[in-house]
């Protein structure tokens, strides 16, 4: 008898081993994850509108997170937070130049501390093909080899952005110029082959898939890049020939912005306007080419049903785009919606189709998402959480956070050939600005380092056109000044916030945990409290983050104590 229970003993011990590798934490297979991600798409031109296969296979058959986040506005330090799942301010990745890309990427260590190589040490095998971050180049790409991918075929700048020259490295091989072959087929062939690689390893797998559709065709020059409008595939070049960018309230608006350059920036002249709708028009056909790419890989997974069963399809972008709102020239780097909410659609095993979610998420919350999904131990110093994706996760997760920390800095970005004069206009871009959403109240606070500021009720102005900061007015049933102090005391604990400290920093202002939200924070109570903490403001507009322009870091916790009987009131709330 101890002998059978020895060797039952040992069996189970083997099936464990081997859980670990390949099991989630109730026995079951782990996922697989296939994440596709666009370069520069919006959500809020309609680009989805024109992509039928997007919408058939993600938005119908999976669930949009209407209300997520890119937390920088920019490529790069986008890309770098949402593959460690840390704000850009924790990174230090904040740029897209030579300096603050790819070398900076291996400076800070985060070559070892990332997503691949978290994936790979719980027994994933990982692929890319793709984009993965400015910087890599024929003379970098190699010193080190980008670490934890299986196997690899990543662009190569100064070629990335070029849709019929693209310069590609495979399996850290030999360089390789792909003349007169366009960018996004070459993602796409080389995706499926991945996904055929994968499927027969009989291991979890993770594919990343970054085509730079609808990026602009950017020429690197050693003066500084020139944008041009996106190149589309041949055979997409004369689609939707009446379209037009979205003539929405802050279109070419008749009256200027409040604060930095929008209250300066002309209108649009009628040359312009005609000028960005070809450039609009060029965008939404080089998205087709991604169509066919979604299409041939959902096909590749169909002729595997077991695999699509256990398989989470992602589709995003790395950040917005804007064209003529608030007379802006097509570009991204602004704290506007349009820059920092994005397209985000998942479909997979539980997860709901057809549905939309409407609580806030960001790129920083994928890693995590992946870990629970996966089966993994979070780390602490994630500044994200995982999102509640499917209707059960939904239910049980009753705090949901509130909140979304956006961060910029350097220079805002004009792109197109027509707006060159506009360059020093846009050079004080460094901002940090804060999204809260809830069911009953949506704000957007900025402040610049100019110092100026901006407040938005997103409820009832979602265009942006009527900036609150200053007024004495009532918004959402808050009072203005009362609601502008609540906002930049979160925004300060915030804009240096470390894992525990951006996931819940409310709980770092109220340590005792009696403020959960906005909602609470507003209690009358704590009116002296918030106009005691110090505020967010800079002393120089600078190109990265310096703390030491960064005027005061960190805000004060609350000292005070519940009143008789109120911890059974908020308990109730809470609950």
């Amino acid at each position: 008898m101890l002998k059978h229970w020895t060797l039952v003993t040992l069996t189970l011990a083997v099936f464990a081993a081997r859980g670990d590798a390949n099991s989630g934490s109730c026995g079951r297979q782990k996922p697989n994850f296939i994440f596709i991600m666009t370069d520069d798409q919006d959500s809020h031109l309609n680009s989805l509108d024109y992509q039928l296969v997007v919408q058939k296979q993600f938005i119908q058959m999976g669930t949009s997170f209407k209300k997520h986040f890119c937390t920088v506005a920019l490529c790069c330090p986008s890309r770098v937070s949402l593959l460690t799942g840390r704000a850009a301010h924790n990174t230090n990745v904040t740029d897209v130049n030579p300096v603050s890309g790819y070398t900076k990427f291996i400076a800070e260590g985060l070559n070892d501390n990332y997503l691949p190589v978290w994936l790979q040490a719980a027994g994933y095998n990982t692929y890319y093909a793709g984009k993965l971050m400015n910087g890599q180049t024929p003379a970098t790409y190699n010193n080190p080899f980008a670490a934890g991918w299986t196997r690899s075929d990543f662009l190569l700048d100064p070629n990335t952005y070029i849709f019929n020259n693209a310069t590609m490295v495979l399996d850290n091989g030999s360089v390789e110029t792909h003349t007169g072959k366009y960018s996004t087929d070459l993602i796409a062939n080389r995706s499926v082959e991945f996904l055929g690689d994968a499927i027969n390893s009989k291991k979890p797998f993770f594919l990343g898939i970054t085509p730079i559709a609808p990026h602009s065709e950017t020429l690197l020059t050693p003066s500084g890049p020139i944008f041009k409008a996106p190149v589309p595939a041949d055979r997409h070049k004369d689609l939707f020939p009446d379209a037009k960018v979205p003539r929405t309230p802050n279109f070419n608006p008749d009256v200027p912005g409040s604060v930095n350059y929008f209250a300066t920036l002309p209108r649009l002249t009628d040359d312009q306007v005609q000028y960005n709708d070809d450039y609009y028009r060029r965008r939404l056909q080089s998205l087709q080419a991604v169509d066919d790419l979604v299409s041939a890989v959902i096909s590749k997974l169909e002729s595997h049903p077991e695999v699509l069963a256990n398989t989470y399809l992602f589709y995003t972008s790395d950040n917005g785009y804007h064209i003529g709102q608030h007379r802006l020239p097509p570009g991204k780097s602004c704290n506007t919606e349009e820059d920092i909410n994005i397209p985000f659609i998942v479909r997979g095993p539980g997860i709901a189709a057809g549905k939309v979610a409407t609580f806030p998420t960001s790129h920083t919350d994928i890693v995590p998402t992946l870990f629970e999904l996966a089966g993994i131990p979070l780390h602490e110093n994630f500044d994200g959480q995982p999102i509640p994706l499917t209707k059960k996760s939904q239910k049980s997760n009753k705090q949901k956070q509130e909140h979304v920390n956006v961060e910029f800095w350097g220079e805002g970005i004009m792109e197109g050939t027509l707006y060159s004069h506009l360059a020093d206009q846009v050079s004080k871009n460094t901002y940090k600005t804060l999204r809260v959403v809830a069911e009953n109240y949506d704000f957007s606070y900025t402040v610049w380092c100019t110092n100026e500021h901006e407040l938005y009720d997103m409820k009832t102005d979602p265009y942006q056109m009527k900036n609150l900061y200053g007024s004495k007015a009532a918004t959402s049933s808050f009072n203005i000044p009362d609601l502008t102090e609540r906002l930049d005391s979160l925004l300060l604990t915030l804009k240096s916030c470390k894992g525990k400290s951006c996931r819940q920093p409310w709980e770092t202002l109220f340590p005792s945990g009696e403020v959960q939200n906005l909602q609470h924070a507003m209690k009358k109570k704590y009116d002296s409290f918030f106009k005691s903490q110090e505020r967010v403001s800079f002393s120089a507009c600078l190109k990265g983050y310096i703390t030491s322009a960064e005027g005061s870091l960190h805000s004060e916790p609350y000292a005070g104590k519940l009143a008789d009987g109120e911890f059974e009131a908020r308990w109730e709330d809470w609950v």
